[in-house]
């Protein structure tokens, strides 16, 4: 059996730039979603707040249109773990926990990133579920950059890493079959990344690489089904899940957190490339 070649797009670091400027718009409607979720606020409100944030920036949302997904968002409550179409007769309760997936293009390039947030009041468990989630998702991060600035890298040492914050965390599932991608001027591209595995395997991370790192875990099995409107995937056993994701890009000094209004350097110190342009950096 042949093994699929993989055709993975290795960007300028103007390209870079321009990933950048996609990914801050990605990141504003993302905070502006953050800032208005709560008791009695609809999915297809938080959807209207994204398409609005996106489009003022002069960009167009990633998901609408994108094989047929009607919405600017994915809007995944509760026991959905990812791609779930927001709906007005989805209303957000108190102690919900909901994952918002949210991607731009502009000029051509995208950006993709995705948050869970606690709706008012939630338990304790599901609240610390979302901060592993989010932690591992950085130490995914900080392997790639560690691995291309040794020039040893490979992909799935980010897997490996993934994997290996969520075990020390606790007993979580880690949804298999769905993780990370390449981004660049398609929203998926090679290589997938998937959020489990041995390390030192796949191609190598180098300056120039922009992937989404995207963890999904659940406080269950890791098993998912597929709803019947043939996007929402829901935990097999009912538990709840959440999903984080921040799209990131190789330089040759340093990893750049594309869709982190700061770059990821709150988060990765040193390991975050110096190379910030004034015209689409943050503070």
């Amino acid at each position: 059996m042949r093994r699929h070649q993989l055709d993975i797009q290795l960007k300028t670091p103007e390209q870079i730039d321009k990933m950048r400027a996609a990914g801050l718009v990605v990141a504003a409607a993302l905070a502006a979603m953050r800032d208005a979720v709560a008791p009695g606020v609809s999915t297809a409100d938080l959807d209207a707040i994204a398409e609005s944030v996106i489009r003022n920036a002069g960009g167009v949302p990633s998901f609408k249109g994108y094989h047929g997904f009607p919405a600017s968002i994915c809007s995944s409550v509760n026991e959905q773990v990812v791609h779930a179409i927001p709906s007005p007769r989805q209303v957000l309760a108190e102690g919900d926990l909901i994952s918002i997936d949210c991607g731009a293009i502009l000029d051509g390039w995208h950006g993709d990133a995705a948050i869970t947030v606690a709706v008012g009041e939630t338990r304790p468990e599901l609240v610390r579920m979302a901060q592993v989630a989010e932690d591992a998702m950085w130490a995914g991060i900080a392997a790639a950059a560690r691995g291309a600035a040794s020039g040893r890298g490979r992909l799935t040492d980010i897997s490996y890493a993934v994997e290996q914050a969520v075990r020390k965390a606790g007993r979580y599932g880690i949804v298999d079959g769905y993780g990370g991608h390449g981004i660049g001027t398609e929203m998926h591209q090679d290589p997938h990344v998937l959020n489990h595995g041995r390390p030192g395997r796949g191609p190598k991370l180098v300056p120039g690489l922009a992937l989404a790192i995207e963890p999904m875990i659940t406080l269950g099995s890791p098993r998912t089904a597929e709803l019947s409107d043939g996007w929402t995937v829901v935990t097999r056993d009912g538990s709840m899940a959440a999903h984080v994701e921040h799209s990131m890009a190789l330089l040759d000094d340093g990893v750049w957190v594309l869709t982190a209004p700061d770059g990821g350097r709150a988060r990765l110190g040193k390991l975050v490339t110096a190379r910030q342009p004034a015209n689409t950096s943050s503070t």
